[in-house]
């Protein structure tokens, strides 16, 4: 079995969880080596979480290493570990471990317990409502969700969750709870940011609050035995399937997701090696990088981010919670429901409602809108990809050299991106493009097509009067209008050169659509489905961006030479 991996500069090595290894292969131009990873090894049939150490990180090159597996996990690899209080409820095989969920934000019809309690009667039991005409139905190929037996009306109150039912992380100000060991694994937890995506502090500090619970005997135990038993978000994908993204700023993101389990999985066991089992967190069971994992991908695929109590001064205070039944709502750009809240009266505490917005037709999905993302975080977070993302962008990093590149390849005798004049220095800087702490990532479509720091930085480089530049303020330079702000000629060229960026954005990807189309016919496994349809969609985005400028450009053209 071979697998392409990419290491991750950044994080300084990369994680893919992976059936248990023997050794592995690796080569570059410079080195070839076999290593014996016998030491790191978990027991036979179990997965190892492997990480290596840095080579090289550069656009469009890689390693190839090919590993043996160990002879005893060539019959059965284990699926991903659940929660650990769970492990009784669950098995693993060959077979579950390549049931992954399908394209949806909810889950495969494979649940953590194999008869989980009821969900609707345990929100109704709590003092929560649910409509009677709703039911948790497999929606094909978006997996289970939220349905409708018979017509609703707009504006009906779909379900309702008193403040009690949410799933969140609160820290104490409590001194006992302050220095207990779940507050000092939170501590660990980086801030916002830290790990792109939705997976910040509170995201990260409900994922351990979720490990905590998940007890038989816990409030949240009916929830919680609902969750999916796997999840397709990309830190469980094979390294095969990691090299068929064909994308590195999603791989780096996954690798940092990744490296970061692998140290605080060390962090979870530093902090409760000395603890008692009376006041373990989670009842004494191990907590290891792949259970870690699953909880990260439950609350990313899961969590919303609502106010929750009124504070004192009458402001709210966002936290993010799971909404149970509700998160079991799936996607979509053009909703038929929403989540509203509700101070509970005589209260500081918030209800959470979801209310129909249109007539929801029988036997329809009740669908809520997850937020304006990338294909890049639906993946990331939820594990699924949106064909035609009206979101949907394609990353490079502003680089004079490779504009001078791209220059010449739109048809510039001698551009000099690469060495701009001083007053052109200062608006790169303005543009946060140059300077100390600039931000050199760019982005070729979303709602905008092209980033608009990029298209002012190839105005201000091609121009050469000073003074008609700086007449300019930056978001007029920024924007792409009907109306060519530095003149006909500029705005031709730079959408040309913006053109080439993306021939070579094209270029880089070893395959072609074509290909990608015959590759999504054939019988393949979801994660490597999941793959190809993200680079897939990121081809047609870059395609789609050339076809607009295209068209932009023509127009000028015939303006230029009716002038």
């Amino acid at each position: 079995m071979e697998y392409l991996v990419t290491i991750c500069m950044s994080c300084g090595g990369i994680l893919f969880i992976l059936p248990t290894i023997k050794h592995i292969q690796i080569t570059t131009p410079w080195l070839a080596r076999r290593v014996n990873l016998s030491h790191i090894m978990s027991s036979p049939g179990q997965p190892v979480l492997a990480s290596y150490r840095q080579f090289r990180f550069i656009l469009g090159s890689s390693m190839i290493s090919s590993f043996t597996l160990h002879p005893q996990a060539m019959s059965s690899f284990a699926a991903w570990r659940m929660l650990n209080a769970a492990v009784d409820f669950t098995t693993s095989s060959m077979k579950s471990m390549a049931h992954r969920r399908l394209l949806t934000c909810s889950a495969s019809s494979s649940r953590l317990v194999l008869h989980p309690p009821d969900l609707v009667q345990w929100v109704h039991r709590e003092g929560g409502f649910v409509h009677p005409k709703l039911r948790i139905a497999n929606q094909g190929s978006d997996g289970l969700g939220v349905s409708s037996l018979s017509e609703i009306p707009a504006g009906a109150d779909l379900i309702t969750l008193p403040s009690h039912i949410p799933l969140r992380f609160q820290r104490s100000d409590e001194p006992d709870e302050r220095d207990s060991a779940l507050a000092q694994l939170s501590g660990k937890i980086p801030g916002v940011n830290t790990l792109w995506g939705a997976c910040d502090r509170g995201t990260l500090d409900n994922a351990i609050g979720a490990e905590e619970r998940a007890t038989v005997n816990s409030f949240w135990w009916p929830y919680i035995s609902n969750l999916p038993e796997t999840y397709s978000v990309p830190i469980f994908f094979s390294g095969e399937d990691m090299k068929n993204l064909q994308y590195i700023p999603l791989v780096y993101q996954v690798n940092k997701r990744c490296c970061f389990l692998l140290e605080f999985e060390k962090e979870v066991k530093t902090i409760l090696e000395t603890v008692e089992t009376k006041h373990h967190p989670f009842g004494g069971q191990d907590v290891n990088a792949s259970s870690l994992g699953w909880a990260m991908s439950a609350v990313s695929s899961r969590a919303f981010c609502l106010h929750g109590e009124v504070l004192s001064n009458g402001q709210k205070r966002d936290i993010h919670m799971l909404l149970p039944f509700i998160d079991m709502c799936n996607h979509s750009f053009q909703p038929n429901a929403k989540i509203v809240q509700e101070q509970e009266k005589g209260s500081s505490k918030m209800s959470v409602k979801v209310v129909a917005e249109t007539q929801i037709a029988q036997n329809s999905p009740i669908l809520l809108n997850y937020g304006c993302l990338s294909n890049d975080l639906f993946l990331l977070d939820y594990g699924f990809v949106i064909p035609s993302n009206p979101f949907d962008h394609v990353e490079l990093k502003y680089d004079g050299i490779l504009l001078d590149a791209a220059g010449i390849a739109a048809g510039l005798s001698s551009p000099s991106f690469s060495s701009p004049t001083q007053w052109q220095q200062e608006i790169l800087c303005q543009l946060n493009l140059l300077g100390d702490g600039a931000i050199t990532k760019v982005n070729l479509g979303g709602s905008g097509v092209i980033d608009g720091r990029l298209l002012a930085a190839l105005r201000v480089l091609l121009a050469s009067n000073k003074e008609i530049v700086q007449n300019l303020d930056l978001d007029t330079l920024m924007t792409l209008s009907e109306k060519a702000p530095l003149g006909i000629s500029i705005e031709i060229s730079a959408l040309r050169i913006i053109i080439a960026l993306c021939v070579v954005a094209l270029e880089h990807f070893p395959t072609k659509i074509m290909q990608d189309e015959s590759i999504l016919k054939g019988n393949i496994s979801t994660s490597m489905q999941l793959a190809v349809q993200f680079r897939m969609q990121k081809k047609l985005v870059i395609i789609d961006v050339m076809r607009k400028l295209s068209h932009r450009i023509k127009i000028l053209s015939k303006e230029k030479s009716a002038a």
